[in-house]
């Protein structure tokens, strides 16, 4: 019987560092961002329904891409055209993932991970057995998101407050990874509880 893993965290919290590490130790991790990416290329359903929805006019000149900057634009301040937009890319990523998750259970995979950053805002935890958020607390996320993507502070600030708080998240997560410390402290709490749960690739 293969276990249903949800992984979540905010922006910047290093859920993807805690991603990787699970990669690097054999587990199997369905990526809902990169997922998001493939539902979108040029003739998926997806695509086809966005083109059909916004008009050509968001798509790249040279290569019939989406042209994300574009079609961030549209949405940004327009919370129907944005709904539209989640209507038709939110069913195509969970179906994109539970199709690759059935993949892995049949090939024998004992744990699978579901790396989804909105798994609560999109109450999306019916799709997995139990939760792992991966924490810091808010000076540490808003200094990181400023570090990495060059933000300012307000534009950091921003970012972080159209999230779920991390602090709630903790309340929902049946473990919880403390990330404000070192990688290697971050990889002791998931090697922790990975043999609390004893979980096998």
């Amino acid at each position: 019987m293969s276990i249903i893993l949800g992984l979540t965290g905010g922006i910047a919290s290093g859920k993807s560092t805690v991603s990787s590490m699970l990669k690097q130790k054999g587990y199997t991790v369905i990526d809902a961002d990169l997922a998001a990416r493939k539902v979108v290329e040029v003739g998926q359903p997806a695509y086809l329904a966005i083109v059909e929805e916004f008009g050509r006019e968001i798509l790249c000149k040279e290569d019939d891409t989406i042209d994300r900057a574009k079609l961030g634009t549209i949405i940004f301040h327009n919370e129907e055209m944005r709904k539209k937009l989640n209507g038709i890319v939110h069913p195509a990523v969970r179906g994109m993932m539970l199709s690759e998750k059935d993949d892995a259970i049949n090939t024998g995979k004992q744990t699978i991970i579901m790396d989804i950053p909105l798994l609560y805002e999109s109450d999306l935890t019916w799709m997995v057995d139990k939760t792992i958020v991966v924490y810091v607390d808010e000076d540490t996320q808003l200094s990181r998101l400023m570090k990495r993507n060059q933000f300012t502070k307000d534009e950091a600030a921003s970012r972080i407050s159209s999230q779920f708080p991390l602090k709630d998240k903790i309340g929902l997560a049946d473990a919880v990874i403390n990330n404000n410390g070192t990688i290697e402290e971050s990889e002791q709490q998931l090697e922790k509880i990975i043999n609390d749960w004893d979980l096998r690739p």
